[in-house]
């Protein structure tokens, strides 16, 4: 059965969010989500990526034979990501260097190929697309909370260095959210990406056993509540 557009959107932000529940592409997540800035410029790339190989791989998915399905895919997936390399090293090139070799491993991200065997291959263009897009923000907003608390804990401040992205007019975006804080290094560490990110995780699956719980008990008063009539003789 196929899936509404409304479900593919649940799937990429919350129910199958790649990070949060696939647990897929946690190797640059934890590595390079320092600062604000630098899960940003990740994540836009892997967005973009996972939306044009979704694309192609539904336009090609009834011409590939199977014997050379996935080597098809991995090829396509390299070509985005050749792309994504491309632009940054053209419009922001100090960023792509400090994100250095996770632009071309999302090429080996799990998340993109899943999805292009799991999804794009069954799908038509514009379903695939969605899934593509909504399963790359969903990764990117992780990455995004995850380099904000990061980079808050560990420095301080937010938004630090967004004019790597965005030019010369965000260089005042950054905020001290703390005066004189003194740089806890733990934060900035991988040590302390992953501690962050099970919190983050756990977060989650709190707030779905909380929704799960609701769900079951507004079905049990309604079950409660409703009862069964029984109508003799006749109605003039």
């Amino acid at each position: 059965m196929a899936k509404s557009y409304l479900e593919i959107t649940q799937d990429g932000l919350w129910k199958n969010n790649p990070a949060l529940v696939q647990l897929l592409g946690l190797c640059p997540l934890l590595a390079v989500t320092g600062t604000v800035v630098n899960a940003l410029g990740l994540g836009m790339a892997t967005m973009l990526v996972l939306t044009g190989s979704n694309i192609a791989v539904s336009l090609i998915r009834n011409f590939v034979p199977e014997s050379v399905r996935l080597p098809a895919f991995v090829m396509i997936i390299a070509s985005f990501v050749t792309c994504a390399e491309l632009l940054m090293q053209a419009y922001t090139y100090e960023l792509y260097e400090i994100l250095g070799i996770f632009i071309p491993l999302i090429v080996t991200n799990c998340a993109i190929l899943g999805r292009a065997d799991a999804f794009a291959s069954k799908n038509p263009i514009l379903p695939s697309a969605l899934d593509g897009f909504m399963m790359g923000l969903g990764f990117t907003l992780v990455l995004i909370l995850l380099g904000g608390i990061r980079e808050l804990i560990g420095q301080g401040t937010l938004f630090t260095g967004m004019d790597l992205l965005f030019g010369e007019t965000a260089k005042n975006w950054q905020l001290n959210v703390i005066q004189d804080y003194p740089n806890f290094l733990f934060a900035v560490l991988p040590p302390g990406a992953f501690v962050g990110m099970g919190f983050i995780i756990a977060l989650k699956n709190i707030i779905d056993n909380r929704m799960k719980r609701s769900a079951e008990m507004k079905k049990d008063k309604v079950a409660a509540g409703s009862k069964r009539v029984r109508v003799t003789g006749s109605i003039s």
